[in-house]
């Protein structure tokens, strides 16, 4: 049994269930999975539960082993409890005792609950709760639960059978339950009771629930009500896990290993009777939660059990980085998986009581079931709970309850699954799971303020960030590095904010009556209460000082104004906002504010009143403030001053007054007015004071303790001392003031205008700085380019106005009063954009001199429509009278070459009605009736093709209309088509007809829709909300729902050339796509744009939609999977083949000239006599003989690459094949035998003899992920090998050493492991055009090479031997089309044959060895092998696939039981094969993807796919199928037993014949041990994705930090190579890394900066395992970094040449050098200044070196800010005649052992390495190198230099002796070599590849 290679020392089992959490992915999860903000190493974390346990401990003993919770509160007394409605005291005759029974209409009026009050709390801690109950037949029934959490918030949990869909929000979660599915009952009764439901024992894991779905830990069960309909007959609490069907007796007396149930629970079961047949039993979750409808475990073991047994490595996991696009894993030795909670979990994660036997085997029958997909999460966006397909709740204001969860993530979406609108069966329709990841959307940006109003934006605490709403998100900015932060959660514009004074708490409002109220955790974005206000709209809110009380002002229906005070003092502790007091009156208030000090008083103004009012006794009184004079005046905002004899009130006017009022005295103290200037001619140059005149509106004043702040409605903002004396400072904005708010420290003054301006004034440098700009009425039309990365947008507001993608801010803005802009485009080229108007004309602005170019005015009505050709030679703009004109755009002045009248639909549609296609020849429009669509020429404007969009949808009770068309990646050639109806039609533009149909929710048209570029994903949107599908999916595209937008979504669109998406509506909003490019395939959906070779004699004369059509009508069946439904029928294949005979034709053999049997001629297909067809390969159902074809192998015709595309459209995945990633040049060349010396010495490389090798390799870290059938493992023996790049890993699991197999000149693609286990065979790709690939055959019990074997000419895909080991056969890959065969005696090819087509798997049958059988493309081919004396004659047979199974690839197969063959398809069907009748009689869908790995063993069979699911199978009825036939029933013939989700494609897989256990591989380049009696993933073996940038090691070197392209920073122990800590950055690449070095502090304080590709520094803390500082100091990408001598600073160098000097501790850069400006900067190193001075004063010596042969080396000393340049080195470029215009890096290091030396490799014009003396100013030393140098270490205690060279070759040089060694072994360029502190470990990388050499001698 395969074990975890090395193991982690672990806590105690007892703590062990709270210290364990996932070992795999998401499918895989262990128990008590810990989720949370903070995390501490495992053991750690043990201990602290322990300590906590034991001080509960006196608090738990009366509780334990459990408790009656009936009889400790005395129910029958009803002192402790109530009850409520129609609750009595009944005898059950079943249970025979006495309950009670709940009964009543309404469930809310019948009830028990426990304690009395609300007030008082049960304290129960028990982890498990017992109910004991029995549901009222044909009734509903209500169970509520309030557990308290360890942070004192109150969870309110309910189970009910009037509930349809699980919902949560962050204080309440509600399960529907299910009463006995599989009883019958009436429609209208579905979800109640059915007639004779039994008794039920409901066990709730507390604990589990609140983790899995709030992310709270449990503390204690506060209350409990029961309510009707139903018989309860008490609850119970325990610690223990009791088994309700074993008594104690039964226990003891079979020694069961289960908790059995205590005496005073246990039901009665009648005498030699089944517990289960009379009672139900339901744990939730169970202890496979993971598996949804699995919720009922009859005779669980107990939890600690089965944590123990799912692996010796205890994991922890940290969320954080909420607001930072980062994700911290830590780990206890292996990473854990990314995970979400999708919709599929919420709808089948209810309790489902079935009828259940205590040793059933857990077997879900062949049926759709959502599948639970739940795993650690980084990113703090989640899915949201909303139910139904459409993400909308079922009852009303419910969708605002299920947003609340997730409304602190940077998105807000729902997961939907949409199934095909093609006729399919019922069970067809059931939902998907979403694609990964969810959500794939994260919100990066919002352009946009305000909403509502624009009066409300507030300072944080600190001063650094502003908050402000835009539109339906709350938008926290900071001031310094213009990131966003956003809260979520809101469904219409925010009303009013306020911010408390601590920081912690916001609470906001939204418009939309009632108003809905939101209490906000401020740090973590987190809402913490969602409540509805008592008023129909909220307009002002405000906290009083100490944050406990909360105002809110607003209107209610019938217009009267309400101010409501709410106690917000155990929000965030469980608690909820309570209604302090509550007041209407006539008056209007236009804002409120609180006293300072004063908690129970505040201020009010509006309209003729100024009111104080104060809290006391419960209610809310307020007095008027004696106005006098001034009680006329409109007043609009105040603010409270505290003085030293008490607080002054101001106010101010919209007629310029500003008012100070006696708090005491409740009159007006003093009264100023703001007037405009005397004259034009006065002397006096700012506004002044004066007694009389028309005064300046005021809108918004702030007062400090020495300013007032004053906005007015002219657009000035001044600033003014308390005593109105003198104006201090005074600027204008663009546009009416709208509010004023200076900063805590009142330096700053924040401003708003009415015209979407927000910014601030600095009072000290007396400049205004602008923060945000924004359109202030709805947007239509948007366009993005990426060369010069700018978006355009117009607005109702009569503005166009540029914007840059990366900031946000504007860059230009364009008016226009007399014509509204309508439509807006770039130039794909030129500088310019195209603007379309109301008045129809269409102008040309230039962006680089903002001006207008050239103006058109073809058109008499509105522009509708603006599109330019993607090659900018064209322009196509519409109107609303229906003219289509065309522009010739390729000239800076574009000119109108034609019109035409009546194209387009005058309807009024959207900017989405006209669309060019990618390649620039057709033009899509919606015309000339809403009902067409148009395709014609875009040259010509010929009409090619007119669909009828009315009749997509037959059935329809009325005719449709298009509402958008788009088109899609080519090829194909698709047009989509949103419609009236709801539906997205995807339509072969050249045809017209329906290809597939997408089917929206209602009420959301389709209003707009755009494709990706890559053709991944399609982007729609529908009123508020914006949809991402996946648009490669065949069957069932499945989408995601995000809302965030407060009005209609106008325009979409993929910003060219990014990972980004952008919609506009209210708003402008950027959103982030998620998924990771390894997710996103290259080619499309119906097949790779290069298509595979296809033999000529296949083609068949159709156009390519025929193509898409066949895909298109395969069976749309979902994956069968655990479920409540019945089991729908597998495809039951009863037609024999037609004609078939069983005959198998023969293939004549002849002799070569080398005495080899030989195939006379290759095998091609012949038609049969009699027979009509094509001329395809094979007939369809009759045996194919091989026949001499035109041309022999390897010439042309054989082969036609142009042709390959007109194949079937749907084929395999990539992943299928071997993909050796791009490299970036081939090895040194060696000798054909692959011994390293046989031309070695002409190269100048000189390998080490046996014994004298100063390096020895050690460890391997990685996997091949993109090989196929890569990993051997043969249980009996032990032996375990995998391939990682060139090598062959041969790997003890117990202990972890390592073997290396050295041979191979590329990346090894494949493994086989013979019979015997003598012999291991291995293949990997050519070296180059003219050589083959080679295959080795290794001795496994010595570890040697047995022969060499050379055919194939690109890749091998699969090696196969024979039952009897006689026999090896090999298979080239889709471009190589030959299957060999091979003697393993004589090592001979016996025989090769060229195949016509791709074939993707083969084996030999494991019945009869002279039989093998391949797969391919629709069909089986069986070949017999009859060798006679040395010829050897192959019968060939090829049985296509039945029309049940549908036109697919069969992409893998196994053989099991005598005489089945189970193949998989790149469909996700599986079909099995009689292979005595050839015939295929069963096929079922197993899943979405293409099943890649599929294996056998004997009632059981295991597949894994592309989608990352691996499956298990319960196949044990399928022989008798066979025998049975199309008699036999299919329902129940094939069970789904188990599933989990790995972290990539599943590509190798080997398991024990018990197919209990086994190892997998995946395309992310991870090893998994499976055990699937545990359920559990264990990672064995983990590496990089991407390639490996950097390695560096802690002072002490017991650890090592990687990373890599992929984003992640790793940090391993040395000691073992166990990963520690993960760091993951999304969508950026890690490129370089620093450890801060022991003068830092205390190693506790250690910290690794790494450097982005977007510019950005990160510091994480290795002790807290967090991120530590974010700086953004360079523009371009960071390459290098390294912290200074005492750690106190860092040096960084970027791609354009800056070396940037930043603090650490502060995040401030000191300073930026600009020398090596202008190529990139490959090395920085600092070292102490100790070997003199050289001329120049400093503590710290530090060199930089650049790619233009460049290095600089400096002095510096930081704390004093200085720094000196010491010397300059300057190298003539080499001449690089292999790659025109690509400098090698120039890399340069102090030599250890000489600190005045530099050593500098790839400087100058020759390969060596130059030793440069600082003292003496020159080169005192060289030394010569065989190839160009990629990267360098020098060793820190030996005079050694190891270089690694892109020839993938690795050099050590003794600079003391002048020895060199070479050393091979690695798959592509070392493009990084390290020396461990400790000089006994070098460390180099090539691509994903790390190897770690140990350093042998002194």
């Amino acid at each position: 049994m395969p074990r975890p290679r090395r193991h982690v020392l672990g806590p105690a089992p007892e703590a062990r269930s709270r210290a364990l959490s996932p070992d795999g992915g998401s499918g895989a999860v262990a128990r008590r999975p810990l989720l949370g903000t903070h995390c501490v190493p495992c053991v750690g974390r043990a201990a602290a539960e322990a300590g906590s346990a034991s001080c509960g401990a006196m608090a738990r003993v009366w509780q334990h082993p459990f408790l009656n919770v009936f009889r400790h509160f005395k129910v029958d007394e009803w002192k402790r409890s109530t009850k409520e409605g129609d609750v009595a005291a009944v005898t059950d005759k079943t249970l025979k005792c006495s309950v009670y029974r709940v009964r009543g209409s309404i469930s809310a009026a019948n009830y028990i609950q426990l304690p009395k009050t609300s007030t008082q709390s049960l304290g129960l801690t028990g982890r498990y709760l017992y109910v004991l109950f029995r549901p009222l037949p044909t009734k509903h029934f209500v169970i509520h639960l309030d557990v308290a959490t360890e942070d004192s918030q109150v969870i309110r949990l309910s189970f009910s059978s009037l509930y349809k869909e699980v919902k949560s929000t962050a204080t309440w979660l509600q399960f529907p339950f299910v009463c006995e599915p599989g009883a019958p009952r009436k429609a209208e009764l579905a979800g109640v009771a059915p007639p004779g439901t039994r008794w039920t024992c409901l066990q709730l894991d507390l604990p589990d629930l609140l983790l899995v779905y709030l992310n709270r830990r449990h503390s204690h069960l506060k209350s409990v009500r029961l309510c009707a309909s139903l018989l309860v007959r008490s609850l119970y609490t325990s610690d223990l896990c009791f088994d309700p069907a074993v008594t104690v007796a039964e226990a003891r007396r079979a020694k069961l290993s289960v908790t059995p149930i205590p005496r005073e629970m246990a039901f009665p079961v009648p005498k030699g009777e089944s517990w289960h047949d009379h009672y139900v039993h339901i744990r939730f979750p169970n202890d496979r939660w993971k598996r949804p409808s699995e919720t009922v475990q009859g005779g669980c073991p107990p939890p600690e059990a089965g944590l123990a047994a799912m692996s010796s490595r205890a994991v922890c996991a940290l969320l954080a980085g909420f607001c930072d696009p980062f994700t911290v894993a830590v780990l206890a030795g292996l990473p854990t998986q990314p995970a979400t909670l999708s919709k599929p979990l919420q709808d089948s994660a209810s309790p489902v009581a079935r009828k259940r036997g205590p040793t059933a085997s857990h077997r879900a029958s062949l049926a759709p079931s959502p599948l639970l997909d739940v795993s650690l999460s980084c990113r703090r966006s989640e899915s949201s709970s909303a139910g139904g397909p459409s993400g909308r709740s079922h009852k009303p204001g419910a969708q605002v309850e299920a947003t609340d969860e997730h409304a602190a993530g940077d998105a807000l979406h729902v997961s939907a699954c949409q199934p095909a609108v093609a006729p399919t069966a019922p069970e067809a329709t059931a939902p998907r799971g979403s694609f990964l990841p969810d959500p794939i959307l994260r919100l990066k940006g919002a352009i946009g303020f305000g909403g509502h109003s624009t009066t409300w934006a507030l300072w944080t605490r600190d001063g650094a960030a502003v908050v402000y709403p835009c539109h339906a998100v709350i938008v926290v900015l900071s001031i310094d590095t213009q990131e966003q932060r956003f809260f979520l959660g809101h469904t219409d514009k925010v009303s009013a904010l306020a911010l408390d004074g601590r920081g912690a708490l916001l609470a906001s409002a939204q418009a939309q009556p009632p108003s809905m109220l939101r209490l906000w955790d401020f740090r973590t974005g987190r809402c913490l209460h969602l409540f509805r206000s008592p008023g129909h709209a909220v307009c002002s809110l405000s906290f009083s000082d100490s944050r406990e009380l909360l105002c809110g002002v607003g209107k209610d229906c019938r217009g009267r104004t309400v101010a409501v005070v709410w106690g917000t003092e155990q929000v965030g502790r469980g608690g909820e906002a309570a209604v302090l007091a509550k007041a209407r009156t006539d008056v209007h208030v236009q804002a409120c504010e609180f006293a300072f000090s004063e908690e129970t008083r505040m201020a009010s103004c509006g309209r003729g009143s100024v009111r104080l009012w104060r809290l006391r006794g419960g209610g809310l009184r307020s007095c008027p403030v004696n106005l006098g004079e001034h009680q006329a005046l409109e007043f609009t905002d105040l603010a409270f001053r505290q003085d030293q004899d008490g607080q002054t009130l101001y106010v101010c006017s919209r007629s310029g007054h500003i008012l100070e009022v006696d708090c005491q005295r409740m009159a007006v103290r003093r009264a100023r007015r703001l007037l405009p200037a005397q004259s034009p001619g006065d002397s006096l140059p700012q506004k002044q004071n004066f007694p009389s005149g028309p005064g300046i509106a005021i809108s918004s004043l702030s007062v400090s303790q020495t300013t007032c702040a004053v906005g007015s409605e002219d657009g000035f903002l001044r600033l003014w001392p308390l005593d109105f004396s003198a104006m201090l400072l005074e600027t204008e904005l663009e546009g009416p003031v709208s509010s004023v708010r200076l900063s805590p420290d009142g330096l700053r003054v924040l401003s708003t205008t009415s015209s979407g301006l927000l910014g601030f004034l600095d009072v000290a440098s007396r400049e205004y700085r602008v923060l945000a700009r924004s359109h202030t009425a709805p947007v239509l039309a948007l366009a993005a380019e990426c060369s010069r990365g700018q978006l355009a947008t117009v607005s109702q507001d009569c503005t166009v106005r540029i914007w840059d993608q990366a900031t946000l801010q504007q860059l230009y803005e364009f008016t226009s009063r007399e014509e509204a802009p309508c439509a807006v485009a770039f130039h794909p080229v030129q500088p310019t954009f195209f603007c379309g108007f109301s008045s129809g004309a269409v102008r040309s602005f230039n962006l680089e001199a903002p001006e207008v170019l050239v103006e058109h005015r073809c058109h008499q009505g509105a522009i509708t429509g603006l599109v330019a050709s993607p090659d900018g030679s064209l322009l196509f703009s519409s109107c609303s009278r229906g003219a289509l004109a065309q522009y010739h755009s390729g000239a800076p002045h574009c000119r109108v070459l034609r019109v035409a009248a009546n194209v387009v639909c005058q309807a009024c549609l959207g900017p989405g009605a006209l669309a060019v296609s990618g390649d620039s020849r057709l033009l899509a429009v919606v015309g000339p009736s809403k009902n067409t669509v148009t395709v014609m020429d875009t040259a010509s404007l010929d009409e090619l093709l007119r669909v009828d969009v009315s009749t997509l949808d037959p059935a329809g009770g009325r005719l449709d209309s298009a509402m958008a068309v788009c088109f899609g990646p080519a090829p194909p050639a698709h047009l989509l088509v949103s419609t009236f109806s709801n539906t997205v039609a995807v339509l072969d533009a050249t045809s017209g007809r329906v290809v597939r149909e997408l089917s929206c929710v209602p009420p959301a048209v389709c209003s707009c829709l755009a494709v990706s570029e890559d053709g991944r994903f399609l982007l729609t949107a529908g009123h508020r909300a914006i949809r991402l599908w996946d648009y490669l999916a065949e069957a069932g595209p499945t989408c995601q729902v995000f809302i965030g937008h407060s009005e209609p979504v106008r325009a979409v669109a993929f910003i060219p050339g990014q990972r980004q998406l952008l919609s506009v509506g209210d708003a402008v909003f950027l959103w982030d796509i998620l998924a990771p490019p390894e997710q996103c395939p290259p080619e499309s959906v119906y097949g790779s744009p290069e298509g595979p070779l296809t033999c000529e004699a296949s083609l068949r004369a159709r156009q390519p939609e025929d193509t898409v059509s066949e895909a298109s009508e395969l069976p749309q069946q979902p994956a069968p999977a655990p479920s409540q439904a019945s089991p729908p029928q597998p495809s039951i294949c009863t037609r024999p083949p037609e004609g078939y005979d069983g005959a198998l034709s023969t293939l004549g053999e002849s002799r070569g000239s080398e005495g080899l049997p030989q195939a006379s001629h290759p095998p091609t297909l012949a038609q049969e006599d009699g027979r009509a067809g094509n001329g395809a390969w094979g007939a369809a159902g009759g045996p194919w003989e091989c026949g001499v074809p035109p041309h022999p192998r390897g010439q042309p015709g054989a082969c036609s690459p142009s042709r390959g595309r007109a194949g079937p459209a749907a084929g395999p995945d990539p992943y299928q094949h071997v993909r050796a990633h791009p490299q970036a040049s081939l090895p040194a060349q060696v000798g054909r035998g692959g011994g390293p010396h046989s031309s070695c010495y002409q190269q100048g490389l000189s390998f080490p003899g046996a014994g004298d090798e100063r390096l020895r390799l050690k460890a391997v870290l990685g996997y091949n992920g993109n090989g196929r059938a890569n990993l051997v493992w043969r249980p009996d023996t032990g032996f375990f090998a995998y391939t990682c790049g060139r090598l062959v890993v041969v790997e003890d699991l117990h202990s972890g050493a390592q073997q290396h197999w050295l041979g191979h000149p590329r990346e090894i693609s494949t493994l086989a492991l013979s019979h015997d286990a003598q012999v291991l065979a291995s293949a990997s790709s050519r070296i180059s055009a003219d050589s083959h690939c080679q295959i080795r055959l290794w001795d496994v019990p010595g570890g040697s090479c047995r022969q060499l074997l050379f055919h194939h000419d690109t890749a091998v895909q699969a090696l196969a031997f024979s039952p009897d080991d006689r026999l090896l056969v090999t298979l080239g890959d889709c471009r190589d089309h030959t299957l060999a065969l091979w003697s393993l005696a004589t090592h001979e090819l016996l025989s090769s044959v060229p195949l016509p087509e791709p074939v993707h798997g083969v084996a030999f049958n494991p019945w009869d060895a002279s039989k093998l059988t391949c797969v391919g493309r629709g069909a089986v081919t069986s070949w017999l092998l009859q060798q006679r004396g040395g010829s050897v004659s192959l019968q060939v047979h090829r049985e296509p696939t039945p029309e049940e199974v549908g036109a697919c690839e069969l992409t893998s197969l196994c053989f099991g039981a005598a005489p089945l063959l189970y193949c998989g398809s790149h469909t996700g069907r599986l079909c099995v094969w009689d292979m005595r009748a050839d015939r295929c009689f069963l096929a079922w869908e197993a899943d979405d993807g293409q099943i890649g790995v599929l294996l056998s063993g004997g009632e059981r069979l295991v597949s894994g796919s592309n989608t990352r699911r691996l499956r298990l199978w319960a196949v044990g009825a399928v022989p008798e199928l066979r025998r049975k036939g199309s008699s036999a029933r299919s329902g129940g013939s094939v069970f789904l037993e188990g599933e989990l989700t790995l972290d990539g494609a599943v590509v190798s897989a080997v398991f024990h014949d018990s197919m209990d256990m086994g190892v997998v591989g995946t395309a992310a380049g991870t090893l998994w041990y499976v055990s699937w009696a545990e359920g559990a993933s264990t990672r064995l073996v983990s590496g990089h994705r991407s390639q490996v940038n950097e390695v560096v090691f802690s002072p002490g070197g017991s650890r090592c930090a990687t990373c890599s392209n992929d984003g992640s920073l790793r940090v391993w122990s040395l000691a073992s190579m166990e990963l520690l800590i993960q760091f993951q950055v999304l969508s950026q690449s890690c490129l370089c890394l620093a450890w801060s070095p022991p003068s830092c502090g205390r190693p506790e304080q250690q910290q690794v900066a790494a450097g982005y590709g977007d510019g950005t520094l990160r510091v994480f803390s290795v002790s807290r395992m967090a991120m530590e500082l974010k700086m953004h100091p360079h523009p371009a990408a960071v390459t290098a970094v390294v912290f200074s001598a005492d750690g106190q600073t860092l040096l960084s160098g970027d791609k354009e040449g800056l070396v940037a000097v930043s603090r650490p501790r502060t995040g401030v850069t000191l300073r930026v050098l600009r020398d090596h400006r202008g190529a990139p900067i490959c090395t920085i190193q600092s070292t102490r200044k100790e070997y003199g001075d050289f001329g120049a004063e400093g503590a710290d010596l530090w060199l930089a070196a650049s790619g233009d042969q460049r290095v600089s080396v400096w002095a510096s000393d930081w704390p004093q800010n200085h720094c000196e340049l010491v010397d300059w080195l300057s190298f003539p470029a080499p001449a690089l005649t292999e790659v025109p215009g690509c400098l090698p890096p120039s890399l340069a290091a102090f030599c250890p052992w000489d600190g005045a030396l530099l050593a500098c490799v790839g400087l100058g014009l020759h390969h060596e390495v130059l030793f440069y003396s600082l003292r003496q100013k020159q080169v005192v030393e060289r030394i010569p190198l065989p190839f160009l140098a990629v990267s360098m270490s020098l060793s820190p205690r030996a005079c050694l230099v190891a270089v690694g060279f892109a020839e993938q070759m690795l050099r050590l040089v003794d600079c003391a002796s002048g020895a060199v060694q070479d050393f091979a072994g690695h798959a592509d360029s070392v493009q990084l070599c390290r020396f461990s502190p400790s000089a006994r470990l070098l460390f180099t990388a090539a691509h994903t590849q790390i190897l770690m050499w140990e350093v042998v001698g002194p």
